[in-house]
Formats: structure tokens, sequence, C-alpha cells
């Protein structure tokens, strides 16, 4: 007669660590210009131009870098940027500026939580000296 176990696989902790090698997109890209250029260029200029109400070489000239004074009036703004999001779907841009931005904020205050966390811990033993718990 086979005997079974019945044991219970432990559990999985609610969060892991997850480590990424690959580089972030702030480390891909130099900038949201860029970012924004790749996805185009990825779909396809024409495309995301149609997509866009505009013609591929005022796309071209909103998207390159080098913005002379007879080009400030092309520039890729904030209605072309959500624009194109919506069209293409491309959220890229969205995760770069959160991780161009946020993460900086995130790490601050993890490092801040990082040092409070042994500071707490001396701060109970000193009231239980004092007799306060």
């Amino acid at each position: 007669m086979k005997r079974t176990s019945n044991r219970v696989a432990p559990a999985v902790p609610a969060q892991q660590l997850t480590l990424s090698f690959e580089p972030g997109l702030v480390e891909i890209y130099p900038s949201l210009r860029e970012c924004i250029a790749t996805g185009v260029y990825q779909r396809g200029l024409g495309k995301v131009a149609i997509d866009l109400d505009c013609a591929p070489s005022n796309l071209s000239v909103q998207l390159s870098a080098q913005i002379d004074s007879d080009n400030k009036k092309r520039k890729f703004g904030v209605d072309d940027l959500e624009r194109y999001i919506e069209k293409t779907g491309d959220t890229t841009p969205i995760y770069y500026l959160v991780e161009k931005f946020l993460h900086k904020a995130e790490a601050g205050h993890d490092a801040a939580l990082a040092e409070l966390a042994p500071q707490l811990a001396h701060f109970g033993a000193l009231l239980k000296r004092a007799g306060l718990v």
C-alpha cells in the first residue's frame, strides 16, 4: 500500500525581490523625445503620421532633436503625446516619465524608512528602560 504525504508546500511570500539586468528606460533613451521617436519609427513614420493627422515630414521634424527658429512651431507637444499614446497604445513614454521622476522620490523614501527602522528599535528599548512602556 502506497503512503501519500499530506505535506503542504510552503507559502510563497507576498512580496518577492525581482532582479532585472536589463537597462531601464532612462538608461536606454536620453530624453522623452528620443523615447517617443523610437516608438514612432518602430511603428512606421507614415502610419503614425496618419494616426496623428499630420504629414510624415512634419512629424519627423517634430521628433528631431534639432529644432531651429524655422521649426519652433512644429514641436511635438503634450497634446501630440496624448494623441500618440491614444492612437498607438504605446505607453512607453509614460513609463519613461515615471521611471525618471517617481523612482527618485521612492528611493529617498525607502532609504529613510530603512534608516528609521533601527532607530525605532533603539527608541523602543529606551522607553522600556525608562519604564514608560
